[in-house]
């Protein structure tokens, strides 16, 4: 799969099917939405390609709003650089890292992703510009599927209808996919992040239609965990709100083969330092090799609490202790071998 951190230069754009959005989990409404792509793209011999926005637009409003401190955003609104305003509406917690949104796009059968940067000329670029500019001439599309809500340009001012009239004018193919559910609720982002922030992998699992998990490389620590008897696992968080945060059962893959189970801190670690940066610290069970630089995958599986302060280290050892053993509890109650 090839991955383009703007739109392809000009003498690598082709023909292709194209369908936009954040896909943020690439959940089972958004392989709906692929395989649609994938069959159509294959009658009309396209390659299949996904535009997606850097940050999450919800994302970029939400830091102009803090950064501004305007009057309208404190009114609950903020400028979209085109003299309107729309409302400010909280960024999204991260589902998945950028790194397993490509795999799972990769493994949609998806050829090309272009990962165009959401900043203040493209908040403000006009619904016509962001047909013309981006649909037709940078991306060359023949064949646009997009879902039934999706709104485009500044002030979402573009929509189906008005995609529906480019398509006429411009020669593309234009379809739109129904919303996906199940036992009648939508599957969609806000739906899995839900699940997830109530600690319900098991909910999770079915929206996603694969177990949750964050994967990245392993790499150095304070070695704090190693001096309090628990050495653990260190994978760098690349966003400031992940999806999930606390103490969980995980079972880790990637370090030798075999599925290994361990228990996990993702957050802040506030019981041990105030410098808000984001780490998932995996204690593995009976593993002590290094793997510094090795990719992880790290299936969360059950929350066992949120994260908390403590006085001391002795406090927070014992706390660690207790949570390793509940853990392994867990597994035994699982009939999964620790």
């Amino acid at each position: 799969m090839e991955v383009f951190r703007r739109l392809p230069p000009p003498d690598r754009r082709e023909p292709c099917a194209l369908t936009i959005g954040n896909f943020d989990g690439v959940h089972l409404g958004h392989r709906a939405v692929l395989e649609q792509l994938r069959r159509r793209a294959d009658a009309l011999r396209l390659p299949v390609c996904v535009l997606t926005f850097e940050p999450h637009p919800r994302e970029y409003f939400a830091a102009l709003a803090a950064a501004h401190g305007s009057a309208a955003a404190s009114a609950g609104a903020t400028s979209d650089g085109s003299g309107g305003t729309r409302p400010v509406v909280p960024a999204p917690a991260r589902i998945y890292t950028e790194r397993d949104k490509l795999d799972a796009l990769a493994d949609c059968g998806v050829d090309r992703v272009c990962i165009s940067h959401f900043n203040a000329s493209v908040a403000t670029l006009s619904a016509e510009r962001f047909i013309d500019e981006i649909i037709v001439d940078g991306l060359h599309t023949r064949y646009l599927l997009i879902g039934d809500d999706f709104r485009f340009g500044a002030k979402r001012r573009g929509d189906f209808a008005m995609l529906g009239q480019a398509a006429a004018r411009c020669g593309f193919e234009l379809a739109r996919v129904q919303t996906v559910t199940r036992e009648g609720e939508r599957i969609s982002s806000s739906a899995v992040r839900a699940a997830l922030a109530a600690g319900d992998f098991t909910r999770a699992r079915e929206l996603l239609g694969r177990p949750y998990f964050i994967s990245g490389h392993v790499v150095h620590g304070r070695k704090l965990g190693r001096t309090l008897g628990f050495p653990t696992l260190n994978l760098p968080i690349p966003f400031e709100r992940p999806a999930v945060s606390g103490v969980f059962v995980v079972r880790v893959h990637g370090l030798d083969g075999a599925a290994l189970p361990g228990v996990a801190s993702l957050g802040t670690r506030p019981a041990v330092e105030r410098d808000g940066r984001l780490l998932l610290e995996v204690h593995v069970f009976d593993f002590d090799a290094e793997v510094y630089g090795r990719l992880a995958r790290v299936e969360f599986l059950h929350k066992l609490r949120d994260e908390a302060h403590f006085d001391s280290l002795e406090a927070l050892t014992a706390q660690i202790a207790r949570d390793a053993r509940h853990a392994r509890e867990w597994f035994r109650a699982a009939d999964r071998p620790d």
